[in-house]
């Protein structure tokens, strides 16, 4: 049996559970959250999807539940920015390398070889799949002592700066990397106004495809807001 198709050792599963605080009744749980469909066993179709798609639903209750009662002058509208910002694929992503849990998945031989322990696509679902089993395991306590700790806690640390601000260029490079498409590229198509005052246009390229352009005082605000229309124009002739 190659490295990639054994199941977790008691050293790495006792690794693992005294990280996410939680010692599982059931190690099959964990086991599966950790097990991308590459590997997965046709005839028992084992995979870590059904538990990524409940642990999804699980985040988007914890966070949003958070997120009302920290910021009680915040209008729906700005809780929901804050709320796809909070549990974002990159925000995910970035805690699960903290975490390291790409040492503990299980993977088949073809994403073995592309990196697949890197992949922040494979990384999220992971996390997302562990906080399913940890629901599924001990309830939405434990599953939400987790998220907040490792995820909710420390994004909100700083008070929600930020978190009202999407991240337009993340949520169009991640619709983009969905579907298996190549990245954009923002180009700046002229600078006006004193040094003091610049104002930037930036444009969106897909290939030799122009998606829209913006205007902003920084190239970054800039990109933002071309990101934003781009994504909205994308999503509309899809």
């Amino acid at each position: 049996m190659s490295e990639t198709q054994r199941g977790m050792t008691e050293q790495e599963r006792a690794e693992l559970e005294e990280m996410l605080g939680h010692h599982f009744d059931r190690p099959e749980r964990l086991e599966r959250a950790l097990t991308h469909r590459s590997l997965r066993q046709e005839a028992s179709g084992i995979d870590n999807e059904r538990l990524e798609f409940l642990g999804d639903r699980v985040l988007g209750l914890v966070a949003s539940e958070r997120l009302f009662e920290q910021f009680p002058n915040w209008e729906a509208g700005k809780l929901s920015k804050g709320l796809a910002r909070l549990v974002s694929a990159t925000s995910i992503y970035s805690v699960a390398r903290k975490l390291d849990l790409g040492r503990f998945l299980r993977l088949g031989p073809g994403e073995e070889k592309t990196g697949g322990r890197e992949k922040k696509r494979l990384l999220a679902d992971a996390y997302e799949a562990i906080v399913g089993a940890l629901y599924l395991d001990a309830g939405l306590p434990s599953a939400a002592d987790f998220l907040c700790r490792t995820l909710i806690d420390p994004a909100l640390a700083g008070e929600g700066d930020g978190l009202e601000e999407l991240d337009h260029k993340s949520a169009l490079q991640e619709w983009l990397q969905q579907r298996a498409m190549e990245p954009v590229a923002y180009r700046v198509r002229k600078e006006s106004g004193p040094e003091h005052q610049k104002v930037f246009e930036v444009e969106v390229w897909h290939g030799d495809r122009r998606l829209a352009a913006s205007e902003g005082t920084s190239k970054k605000q800039a990109e933002q807001a071309a990101a934003r229309l781009a994504l909205h124009q994308l999503v509309e002739n899809a």
